[in-house]
């Protein structure tokens, strides 16, 4: 009898270790805002979902295999929280959807996952890749969430079909490749997409470096080139960012800037920019510029205010990150919204 008694104690103990190496994370952000939008001589007033950081419900996890090995695992949906309708297209977890293996190599992960120039480039963001832009047209009454600096750089979010590897941290330096297959029968660089991307963080110090080549079903290719930094001066943050992108049928060739500061203010924080990008297919006036200035408001680590407003202006050849109505147009944004965490 003692002899069953040890042996279900030590079981007991044994599942207990292993039910403690493994883990899921239930989380999510619920964020709304009124936003009023003037754009082609019309004004529409909305209630949109994912204004400050895209609406979503997620499940996370890891498993520890032993000798430094974890399986990893990430399972994303975005919601439209006006209407409860499926973002990213309808699609069922259209934010993130991937398992991979991590160890003292670095981390491996497949699936529809971030590009390599999106983190790049929402690591030097000081919008974190939301407030004022979609990078393709109109936004009241669209419940998605929004693109900020990158929309007007037009960095590709996300790519289903994916490889990455990530390194570790290596004295502040973390780099990632990505490998998107195109799987497309009879030619393997047809819808084919790379990425690689270097990043490196120390102290106030942070500068991004990344690259993205994308081809359309007849392999004509899509390159990205970005760079920027962010210095922390303690009483602010000045951002700064460089974008190029160019492609194989010439219709594609942008260069594109930003400046920008975080400024805090104990529960408060505010953010200003300006972008600018320039045509350089056209000759003359094919200058596109947006300049947006917001803050947030933090009521606890998980709920806080924002509100922002930006306005972009176009020469007569130009429409950076394709928001305004038409060429050469004009468009005005300005939202105030809550953010919950959880």
């Amino acid at each position: 009898m003692k002899k069953s008694l040890l042996a279900l104690a030590v079981l007991a103990a044994v599942a207990g270790s292993a039910h403690a190496q493994s883990s899921v994370t239930i989380y999510g952000v619920l964020d709304m805002a009124l936003q009023k939008e003037s754009r082609g001589g019309q004004s529409t007033t909305a209630l949109d979902s994912g204004i400050q950081s895209g609406s979503r419900l997620g499940f996370k996890g890891t498993e520890d295999l032993g000798g430094g090995l974890k399986a990893n695992f990430q399972l994303e949906m975005g919601v439209n929280a006006d209407t409860g309708a499926s973002s990213q297209g309808g699609l069922a977890f259209g934010r993130q959807a991937w398992v991979g293996l991590s160890g003292e190599f670095g981390s491996v992960n497949l699936g529809r996952q971030y590009t390599p120039i999106f983190i790049a480039t929402d690591t030097i963001d000081p919008w974190d890749a939301g407030f004022n832009s979609t990078g393709g047209g109109k936004q009241a009454g669209v419940g998605t969430s929004t693109a900020g600096t990158l929309g007007l750089f037009g960095t590709p979010f996300r790519t289903n079909n994916t490889v990455n590897y990530t390194t570790n941290n290596l004295s502040g330096f973390t780099g990632s490749v990505a490998y998107t297959f195109g799987e497309q029968a009879g030619d393997t660089s047809a819808n084919r997409q790379i990425g690689l991307s270097g990043i490196y963080a120390d102290g106030p110090v942070q500068v991004a470096l990344a690259y993205n080549k994308s081809n359309d079903l007849i392999s004509n290719s899509t390159k990205l080139v970005f760079l920027g930094g962010v210095y922390d001066f303690n009483v602010a943050k000045l951002h700064a960012a460089y974008g190029k992108t160019t492609n194989d049928l010439n219709t594609v060739d942008n260069k594109e800037w930003m400046i920008g500061t975080t400024v805090p203010f104990g529960a408060a924080s505010l953010i200003a920019t300006y972008t600018r990008v320039t045509n350089e297919l056209v000759s003359s006036a094919g200058k596109g510029q947006q300049f947006a200035i917001g803050g947030t408001y933090s009521l606890s680590k998980r709920t806080n205010f924002y509100t922002n407003y930006a306005r972009t202006t176009n020469d007569a050849n130009s429409n950076a990150g394709g928001i305004a109505a038409i060429t050469g147009g004009k468009d005005s944004l300005i939202n105030v919204g809550i953010r919950h965490r959880f």
